[in-house]
């Protein structure tokens, strides 16, 4: 399971010209599944994006996650993060979920989520979305489980 993690003052994701999702300040999180992923690797990723330290303390270091911070978390699919890109210059997706099991391991990552964060706003899974976000810092970061 792989995430891709940016700080943002906002996103939204739309879905048809109508917004689904949309938080403030906090930490839209792109999330690919790949076909052995479990429930267990969920719950680590998901840990881990509650978690990791991005935000300014009151020194300016990045020493808050956040859980500390209460900002929102915007999940939305994101399939082609799961490619594989070493060789060629066609990605290969050999190790990307079935849509049926990435579609249960998305819809577990955001229950779970949903239980244990109070902002939490998603994208529609396997839709055809546009994704908005002003990235703070910027600050990106590849998380894999």
């Amino acid at each position: 399971m792989r995430g891709l993690i940016q700080r943002v003052q906002f996103a939204n994701v739309q879905v048809n010209g109508e917004i689904v999702g949309e938080i403030g300040e906090g930490l839209l999180l792109l999330l690919g599944v790949e076909k052995d992923d479990d429930q267990a690797k969920a719950d680590k990723l998901l840990e881990k994006v509650l978690k990791y330290r991005v935000f300014s303390d009151q020194d300016g270091k990045m020493n808050l996650g956040l859980k500390d911070t209460g900002g929102g978390l915007l999940v939305v699919s994101q399939f082609t993060l799961v490619a594989e890109t070493r060789k060629g210059l066609r990605p290969s997706f050999s190790s990307g979920a079935s849509p049926e099991h990435g579609e249960k391991m998305y819809d577990y990552f955001v229950g779970r989520a949903h239980s244990l964060h109070h902002d939490v706003a998603t994208g529609s899974f396997g839709a055809d979305m546009k994704v908005s976000l002003l990235n703070d810092g910027p600050v990106t970061f590849n998380l894999e489980v």
